[in-house]
């Protein structure tokens, strides 16, 4: 009887493990150490990256929330629009967390639309809220 289970606790770790390992999305030349390092865009440093973010945009549609947390760090700011949907805010440019920040203009961010299976369905950069 132990023998027959064996197999099948295997496979479950198996896909246990498997289904663990989340790999980070191609960045392109965006440099990611400079991005993680500019948490809400206070130093300047993301809005640099801003024209190859808007050429590489579209190759991170379906990317999972955990493929982007691992990639771009966590989220300055994470939005729930309604049960099946949410938004993973990255500020490009100084946002209202910043000593830096300019009240009356909202700042430039990259806006990652995330489905009811948290893939994500939309990449935006603007200065727009959802």
């Amino acid at each position: 009887m132990k023998s027959s289970l064996l197999p099948a606790i295997i496979f479950v770790l198996f896909l246990a493990i498997f289904a663990s390992c989340v790999s980070k999305l191609d960045t392109g030349n965006i440099n990611m150490e400079n991005w993680k390092n500019d948490r809400y865009g206070c130093k300047g440093l993301r809005i640099q990256d801003l024209t190859e973010l808007e050429s590489l945009k579209n190759t991170f549609l379906g990317a999972t929330n955990q493929e982007l947390i691992v990639t771009f760090g966590r989220p300055d700011r994470v939005e729930l629009l309604n049960k099946s949907q949410s938004f993973f805010f990255y500020f490009l440019e100084p946002s209202g967390e910043c000593d830096n920040h300019e009240k009356e203009k909202e700042p430039l961010k990259a806006l990652f639309r995330l489905n009811a299976i948290n893939k994500v369905s939309e990449v935006t950069i603007t200065t727009l809220n959802p």
